[in-house]
């Protein structure tokens, strides 16, 4: 196995408001897709959005379950200031604030929302090295 990750896939409950929290809240770039599937294009990779039901019954499993999931996804910026911008702009988006932007243990800045379905976003400034591609904003 090659080492990365191609696409996201996160199974939501309201597929249009998913949509325009990513797209017009978050401003990510939306490709051209089928109705019932969002994909955003990412730096190296890509964000889907699915119908959580349909998304489970294409892996064979339950689509139950609630808090924690597990996992959280990142968003590495380049300063304290653009996760400060970043964190401001998904919340204005409709985000729930779960952690305010502070100063962490491993001597970087970060700060966590949750999206419209509860997916836990990590935006991190991480001082002592790049964890992302080349970028010259947030």
């Amino acid at each position: 196995m090659q080492p990365r990750i191609s696409m996201i896939t996160l199974g939501v409950s309201d597929l249009a408001a998913s949509v325009r929290f990513y797209e017009q809240g978050l401003g990510l770039p939306r490709m051209e897709s089928p109705p019932e599937v969002a994909f955003f294009t990412l730096n190296g990779s890509w964000l889907g959005l699915y119908g959580r039901e349909a998304l489970a019954e294409d892996a064979g499993v339950s689509d139950e379950g609630a808090g924690f999931a597990g996992f959280t996804l990142a968003h590495n910026v380049a300063s304290e200031a653009a996760v400060d911008a970043v964190m401001a702009q998904a919340i204005a988006a409709g985000a729930t604030l779960v952690k305010p932007a502070q100063k962490v243990f491993w001597g970087g800045y970060s700060g966590y929302f949750a999206d419209p379905d509860g997916y836990l976003w990590e935006v991190a400034h991480n001082p002592l090295f790049w964890v992302g591609p080349p970028d010259d904003d947030a």
